[in-house]
């Protein structure tokens, strides 16, 4: 349940606003007007301690204190968020969600069901290829890489590549975020693996994935732990492998007991993705529209920054010395993303099944 308290465009007001929503970034002072006039943003599944989404809420209300943003289940999934749109097609109230932030693998799918719709940025041509749709229907927002959680206190030498992970003084230290056999979190860094061999993307990274854990494994090396920074700080599993906004939360909950590093691997650097879009059915497209142009300016995307998920432009901001000091200060050195390569779906899925089939075969190490 939520409270809202919001103001609410009556049938008629949003028939009359319909003729007047912009279709691209071309007039930036006319989409201001009219998502002003509209009056109001309706989000989902935007817990403020996710990305930094409080802070870039709030940088949006300070921007454009005009329309009211209306927030529906925070904790809402990906799947929610789509059964909202579904659920709401025809209802121009407070109910119906105007822009989504979803897993990958839901832009394409929601595309093909006529669930939302398009629109191209003004910073656009920044959004890396592989990361957007090309019509404009979803695209990325913000990214993790697989990273190398390290306890400072047990490892004194931090491995800087995935090869590192095998040298015998990590023996009974490392660890996944998950189960390889159902964790996309831990599949992901079973083929973030088999890239950093030299392996081809999709199924033939998988495969190669499978055998590098199979090799740690008999190394001694792997703990069929779900690592967490819990077991990282109680010498469980002191070097945790997940992706880096994860670690580098968990950095700052531990506060220095023990001192952490985190660690980006020089060479298999893959990033999970999220991505964004607008509802075909959005009672506000124009504040919609205003909410993206926000999210992939600067500002917006420096907010992601700041609570570690990398915003898609980051090899832009960062080329452009766009990102503040302090915040860098916090983060793996910028150089670390450059190589940061965005798995297709249909690679993702042909190495997850790859590995989520195979790993009891190859690996026979039963995570839990």
């Amino acid at each position: 349940m939520f409270k809202f308290t919001g103001k609410v465009l009556s049938l008629s007001a949003a028939a009359l606003f319909a003729s007047t929503v912009i279709s691209s970034a071309d007039s930036l002072d006319d989409l201001v007007k009219a998502g002003k006039a509209e009056g109001q943003l309706t989000t989902i599944a935007l817990p403020h301690d996710w990305c930094g989404y409080g802070d870039v809420i709030a940088g949006f209300k300070a921007k454009y204190p005009e329309i009211t943003v209306n927030e529906l289940n925070p904790d809402a999934g990906s799947g929610d968020e789509i059964e909202a749109i579904k659920a709401n097609k025809d209802n121009k109230g407070p109910q119906a969600p105007d822009v989504i932030d979803v897993g990958l693998s839901f832009g394409p799918t929601a595309k093909a069901d006529g669930l939302i719709q398009p629109y191209k940025v003004s910073t656009w041509d920044s959004i890396p290829d592989s990361a957007k749709d090309a019509e404009g229907f979803w695209y990325g927002d913000y990214y993790g890489v697989l990273s190398f959680m390290v306890n400072k206190d047990l490892v004194k030498e931090s491995p800087s590549d995935w090869a590192d992970l095998l040298k015998p003084e990590f023996a009974n230290a490392v660890a996944l975020a998950g189960d390889p056999r159902a964790s996309n979190q831990a599949i992901q860094a079973v083929y973030a693996a088999g890239l950093s061999g030299g392996a081809a993307a999709g199924e033939a990274a998988g495969t190669a994935g499978l055998d590098f854990f199979k090799k740690l494994n008999a190394a001694g090396n792997f703990v069929p732990v779900v690592g967490k920074p819990a077991t990282l700080a109680q010498g469980q599993t002191p070097i945790l492998i997940n992706w880096d906004y994860n670690a580098l939360a968990g950095r700052d909950t531990l506060k220095g007991n023990p001192p952490v590093d985190v660690v980006v691997p020089k060479t298999g650097v893959v990033a999970g993705v999220y991505v964004q879009a607008i509802s075909a059915y959005a009672p506000h497209p124009n504040a919609a529209k205003l909410w993206m142009e926000y999210l992939y300016s600067d500002e917006g995307q420096i907010g992601w920054l700041k609570g570690y998920c990398h915003p898609i432009r980051f090899n832009d901001l960062a080329k452009n010395g766009k990102i503040p000091a302090d915040v860098l200060a916090k983060l793996p050195p910028a150089e670390s993303y450059a190589a940061a390569v965005f798995p297709t779906l249909d690679e993702q899925g042909k190495a997850k099944e790859a590995i989520s089939k195979n790993w009891d075969a190859v690996v026979g190490a039963n995570v839990k």
